[in-house]
């Protein structure tokens, strides 16, 4: 496990990235995109502290684009686990870190790794010396108070992204994204397909997004939709769907990364939330975000089957919220 920073495993995402006798700072966020947007904030932060470190974060290969767009990190060190796991092992190369900062988890499972690497100081909940882990607390603020516990000053609304400089394949569109990361917090296709149709009476291109498993759900909501195969852009590489989210005219979606992109680059949105609360995921209150939930007992955001809460959402709530975007007049 010897070798310099730029090593092969490393992938470098600033001119300086791997400058030699630079101590390093080594953060652990080995989630997926909507985790790394809402840690943005806490990157920025340690950036500010930390100026003369190199920043590598531990992170899955696919993220880069938006590693890059933080501004924050000089190095990616690929790192995942299936779900929300924490990895079983970090590929670090070379003398152990000057700091070590677990953003990943409350620990002590995601602090181990880090531990093992030797850092000089390590800054976790799960630390002798770290906070208590608040449950219900907003994930922005929480790794920003982390890190505020630690003296190191950060503010949870630092999440801005600059516009990528990929060309958008559906400027001004609405985006409509029906997927999630479990069935819990899929708002039901029929009820997507309403929506659509009901945009493209009223006049407005309506495209539709999905993951990389999900070309079964965007087709169906297509045909029920009756939208062109044009309008259907399945999974475009991030790069390009941060471009599509930036010159979208609103972002319709539930609790999952590409609400949490819209955020970033600042478009209009309307996030459907059910098993989890828009108190812990939500986006920031803006008059152009708008988080659709009925209150109710917490249920399971990993469930087979849409949340109970989730299902009160009614299409013509969807609209209406659509109407009162200050940049977006729906049906």
């Amino acid at each position: 496990m010897n070798g310099p920073v730029d090593d092969p495993v490393t992938v470098p995402v600033n001119g300086s990235a791997g400058a030699p006798h630079r101590p390093r700072v080594l953060v652990l966020r080995a989630l997926g995109l909507g985790d790394l947007l809402a840690g943005v904030p806490a990157l920025r932060a340690l950036r500010r502290e930390f100026g003369r470190h190199e920043i590598v974060l531990a992170a899955p290969r696919e993220l880069e684009p938006l590693v890059r767009l933080c501004g924050a990190v000089d190095t990616l060190l690929p790192a995942s686990a299936p779900g929300r796991a924490v990895p079983e092992e970090i590929a670090w190369r070379g003398a152990p870190p000057d700091v070590a900062v677990d953003l990943h988890g409350r620990g002590p499972e995601s602090m181990r790794p880090l531990e093992r690497l030797g850092p000089r100081r390590l800054l976790a909940f799960a630390a002798p010396d770290g906070p208590e882990w608040r449950a219900e607390e907003h994930e922005r603020d929480r790794w920003c108070r982390l890190l505020s516990w630690y003296g190191v000053p950060a503010d949870p609304r630092d999440l801005g992204l600059p516009r990528p400089a990929a060309v958008s394949p559906a400027p001004g569109a609405v985006v409509l994204h029906p997927g999630a990361g479990s069935p819990a917090r899929c708002w039901p296709v029929e009820r997507y397909a309403a929506v659509a149709a009901e945009l493209r009476r009223s006049g407005r291109r309506v495209v539709v997004t999905g993951g990389p498993l999900e070309h079964d759900l965007t087709a169906r909501l297509a045909k029920l939709a009756g939208l062109p195969d044009t309008d259907v852009l399945g999974a475009p590489p991030l790069e390009r769907l941060a471009a599509l989210v930036a010159d979208a005219s609103a972002v319709v979606s539930g609790d999952t990364g590409i609400a949490h992109l819209a955020v970033a680059q600042g478009t209009p949105s309307v996030t459907l939330f059910g098993p989890v609360p828009p108190r812990l995921w939500g986006p920031p209150d803006l008059p152009r975000h708008r988080a659709l939930w009925h209150p109710g007992p917490p249920g399971n955001p990993h469930g087979r089957v849409p949340d109970p809460l989730l299902l009160r959402i009614r299409p013509k709530e969807v609209l209406a919220a659509l109407s009162r975007l200050p940049e977006v007049r729906a049906a």
